[in-house]
């Protein structure tokens, strides 16, 4: 028996080759973030420290004259927009209020609350939100940015000494006082 012999036409391989175009697309959308705030070293004056998100005023009135002793406190909070957007600082009470849920009546002679000034410092802009404390409503301060942001928010909070809607160094009437701040990161 004769050996069996394959033979066949050689193999060439194509060289042409295949390619397809696939994009790729995503989207980033607006998005504006505040992280937790931060009690600057050495930037606290007459407040006990930041518990969570509320800052307590140590003494709030002298013992001797009653009226409001100087307090001040400035936070740093990491933040960032990717946008064209404005910073929005708003006080709730448009000052210290009591917050025990009595209705306050004037008393002449004394104040029923306080004034405060809230600065902030954004990107390459400042603003302040001056508090007068006349009547109790919201009160805000609006300072617009042209372009994204991304860095430290700072606040500084502060009470002049003797301030009251009554006149200066006016006796505070007793009472817990108190407001809430916010600040909005938000579309111009």
């Amino acid at each position: 028996m004769a050996p069996l012999v394959l033979t066949g036409q050689p193999a060439f391989a194509q060289s042409a080759t295949a390619s397809r175009a696939m994009p790729v697309t995503g989207s980033a959308p607006q998005i504006c973030a505040i992280a937790e705030g931060d009690l600057q070293a050495g930037q606290l004056v007459n407040f006990n420290g930041l518990s969570g998100d509320t800052l307590q005023i140590t003494q709030l009135l002298d013992q001797q004259t009653l009226a409001a002793r100087p307090a001040s406190a400035t936070l740093s909070f990491s933040a960032v927009c990717n946008y064209p957007h404005q910073i929005r600082i708003e006080s709730q009470n448009n000052g210290l209020w009591p917050t025990d849920g009595r209705l306050v009546t004037a008393a002449p002679g004394f104040a029923s609350a306080l004034p405060y000034d809230a600065s902030v410092t954004w990107s390459d802009r400042t603003g302040t939100l001056r508090t007068d404390a006349l009547v109790r409503g919201t009160r805000d301060q609006r300072i617009t940015l042209d372009q994204p942001a991304s860095g430290t928010l700072t606040l500084r909070l502060a009470i002049a000494s003797g301030a009251s809607n009554n006149g200066s160094n006016t006796p505070v009437l007793a009472g817990v006082y108190g407001d809430t701040l916010r600040i909005f990161l938000e579309p111009r």
